[in-house]
């Protein structure tokens, strides 16, 4: 399968890893900045494939069947639309796109175009993730109470200097869109996924050179009656502490955590399937970063999903429920009041000046 990759940074390694592990044919790469090319295909053996700064030529001249696409989240849908059209497969990094608007056109033209959409939201892929998933597909919870997402990390100015779109309403939003959304997405994905309604607040307390949120806090009412809790921030000192979720259910108590959610930290469940000490040491990870393992096998599934023409595990419309629940985050912070789902539209532009 004839694959290409679009962006070539901070988390591109994942990308180029994930699709050397899965025996895809790597067509091209392509950057604006051809320092960033120059980088990757050095440290990737990658010398052989073709490089391109324009992703309209590559497109042309190469004819992938399946694009990855890694640049600044604000360029996402465009690029995306354009793949569609070329009639290409598509892996989207989180998030999907920054407006309901642009996801649902995505949505709606792989459909026209009879193509597959995965949101990179990896984490659903991490051993413990999946083990979690599965005693709730299991109704080894009983009843779900709440759940609850922490995302307590450190995010310092050399972070935003580096890439100057970071932190912008343009072109990526603040740390619940960019760092906090694959948790916001697990607890989302694991309450249920529909929501009644949600009451947010955000601010901007120890980055003045970012237009958006450092800090973001939120309650979510699902529809089946359940509660979550998300509370994201980049202003740990002096660097990252945890990423938590918390399920709490009628029969079941789980703590999922790490760098990623990539270790089962409490397991107790009233019908005792398991030794509690073999399932810790069995569904734990010790990835290298915060971006864990999940790319490698979300490729896998992607691969699948093209040749067997099925649904990927996590489809375009998983982005844009995540993607929603920030947005209406957003949204309540801003005006000073409850928000109901679904939205209609929404767009992180709707929030420039917010902490001007």
């Amino acid at each position: 399968m004839r694959y290409a990759l679009i962006g070539c940074g901070r988390i591109s390694p994942n990308h180029i890893v994930a699709a050397k592990s899965n025996h895809l044919q790597f067509a091209a790469i392509c950057d604006i900045d051809e320092n960033m090319l120059e980088e990757k295909a050095e440290k990737f053996d990658l010398r052989h494939v073709h490089q391109y700064k324009d992703y309209y030529k590559m497109l042309e001249k190469e004819q992938p069947e399946l694009v990855a696409i890694a640049t600044e989240s604000g360029k996402h849908a465009r690029i995306a639309l354009d793949c569609i059209s070329a009639g290409c497969n598509v892996i989207i990094e989180k998030p999907i796109a920054l407006s309901l608007a642009d996801a649902n056109t995505i949505i709606w033209a792989a459909k026209e175009k009879r193509v597959k959409v995965c949101t990179s939201h990896q984490n659903r892929f991490n051993k413990s993730i999946q083990k979690i998933r599965e005693a709730l597909e299991d109704n080894r919870f009983g009843k779900m109470f709440y759940g609850t997402a922490h995302i307590r990390w450190c995010r310092d100015k050399d972070y935003y200097s580096k890439a100057k779109w970071r932190g912008t309403w343009a072109q990526d939003g603040g740390t619940l869109m960019n760092q906090c959304i694959h948790n916001i997405d697990l607890l989302r994905w694991m309450m249920g996924d529909e929501i009644d309604e949600v009451v947010g607040m955000t601010n901007r307390l120890n980055h003045p050179y970012i237009e958006a949120e450092d800090l973001g806090i939120a309650l979510v009412k699902f529809k089946n009656g359940a509660y979550g809790i998300i509370e994201g921030t980049t202003d740990l000192y002096p660097k990252n502490l945890e990423e938590t979720l918390y399920l709490f259910g009628e029969k079941g108590t789980v703590k999922a955590g790490g760098q990623s959610v990539n270790c089962i930290e409490e397991w107790r469940f009233a019908d005792s399937l398991e030794e509690v000490k073999t399932v810790i040491a069995e569904f734990a990870e010790n990835p290298p970063n915060i971006y864990g393992f999940g790319h490698t096998p979300l490729y896998a599934d992607m691969i699948s999903a093209i040749k067997e023409d099925r649904e990927p595990y996590v489809n375009a419309e998983a982005g844009k429920r995540a993607l929603e629940l920030v947005l209406a985050i957003y949204k309540s912070a801003a005006e000073g009041k409850a928000i109901k789902l679904p939205l209609e539209n929404c767009s992180t532009m709707e929030f420039v000046g917010r902490f001007e």
